[in-house]
């Protein structure tokens, strides 16, 4: 028999926990000579007086408590929620006669929200959700999660990430006007922002404000589903070309090649040009013509993965090329596509404002924040409000877009982990 290794530690906290290739599931492996990853510390169970604080206000019981910081993040959510039922009162109790889909779905999102904020305030307090992670340990995603939460930047751009698309699912409700509603044009047109029209009004009169709100559900889903499009067609086609190699790889990473060797802003101009323009035509444009970066991103990493020994070993068993593909070396490349991804939501919203801008995006009335703009150009010195909030919008969106995506490629990569 021989010795064991002095440096190997039985004790799990002395080692740092990283996910197993195959299974996904975390193992430990110890640090030679370095100190083990730091833990958060783990709350104990809150009194009976911080449990009853938080169920009736969310968060009060984690101030109690001492965790005065997560105790704001909860009170913050639920007012939010509160604050759409209250504005949407009216809408709320019209909906049997009145109300359509998008009312019912806003009403839904609301309600589920203040549950789901009320009900997991409450199950962080009680000290479970620590207790069941320390007894599962650390994986490579919850050592990720910690390093995120670490660049302050990176959680404002999520926060407001995660209020533009809850603004885009509650629009119904809190929007002020119907944003293509037109009535007195003569009265209402270029009317400066005041205490009626917060960001004041276009030249039919229409709320900017309520077309902003109504934009960023057009926007913003064009912007995700167009790069989970391209994001899951290039995570494909690069790893099929890194791991079967030879005419597969040449042939799939030449047309990568070509497509991006093509001007991109004339490819997409040609294409919408070809189609009547409409919101399923720009998805699949921007999402079928996105892929090449993603591609040659995973093809690299797969090219490195596939003379690992997890993947020997999967070939050894008799796994199928597929089964290898899809359970063990597309999920070892998500972290550079999760960044790939985060990134590309923003230069889509781009993308789809310059086309709006142009005339070759969504339509009018339709309220997009790109034609938002491009109705203001001109007359960008008398109504300046008119393209100047929508085009603010757009620099919004895409820097906590980027601040996000430079966040998480700080803590995917553990050599830029500080």
């Amino acid at each position: 028999m021989t010795e064991r290794d002095p440096q190997v530690t039985k004790n799990p906290r002395d080692a740092t926990n990283v996910g197993d290739p195959q299974s996904g599931l975390p193992y430990s492996v110890p640090v030679n000579g370095l100190p083990p990853e730091p833990a958060e510390p783990l709350p104990a169970r809150a009194s009976s007086g911080a449990l009853i604080a938080s169920a009736i206000i969310p968060g009060s019981g984690h101030v109690i408590s001492g965790a005065p910081g997560r105790g704001i993040v909860f009170f913050a959510s639920w007012l939010v929620f509160v604050a759409a039922v209250l504005l949407g009162a009216g809408h709320i109790r019209t909906l049997p006669q009145t109300g359509s889909l998008d009312d019912y779905i806003a009403t839904c999102t609301v309600f589920v929200g203040l549950l789901g904020v009320w009900g997991y305030a409450l199950y962080d307090l009680t000290g479970a959700r620590a207790r069941r992670l320390a007894q599962q340990g650390d994986s490579q995603w919850q050592i990720a999660v910690r390093h995120f939460k670490k660049s302050k930047l990176a959680l404002a751009g999520l926060a407001v990430l995660a209020l533009l698309y809850l603004i885009a699912l509650i629009a119904p409700l809190i929007a002020p006007y119907d944003p293509i509603a037109q009535e007195n044009v003569i009265q209402t047109s270029y009317l400066p922002p005041s205490a009626g029209h917060w960001l004041g009004t276009d030249r039919f009169g229409r709320d900017i404000l309520s077309r902003i709100l109504y934009g960023a559900r057009i926007s913003l889903s064009i912007g995700f589903i167009a790069t989970a499009i391209s994001v899951t067609l290039g995570t494909l086609l690069g790893a099929i070309a890194g791991f079967f190699g030879s005419k597969a790889d040449a042939m799939i990473m030449r047309f990568t090649d070509m497509v991006l060797a093509f001007p991109r802003l004339v490819l997409l101009i040609m294409i919408v040009a070809l189609f009547s323009p409409s919101i399923t035509v720009i998805i699949l444009v921007l999402g079928l013509t996105q892929w090449p970066n993603t591609t040659r991103i995973v093809r690299g990493d797969v090219l490195s993965l596939r003379e690992r020994e997890f993947i020997q070993a999967a070939r050894a068993l008799g796994f199928g090329r597929w089964r290898i593909i899809l359970r063990h070396l597309i999920p070892n490349v998500l972290a550079p596509v999760i960044v790939t991804a985060t990134l590309g939501i923003g230069n889509t919203i781009v993308l789809e404002a310059g086309l709006s801008f142009l005339g070759l995006g969504v339509q009018p009335p339709t309220p997009s924040w790109g034609n938002m703009v491009a109705d203001g150009r001109d007359n960008l010195l008398g109504a300046w409000w008119v393209a100047t909030f929508p085009g603010l919008t757009i620099v919004a969106v895409v820097l906590a877009f980027n601040l996000v995506g430079d966040g998480l490629r700080d803590a995917l990569d553990p050599r830029l982990r500080t």
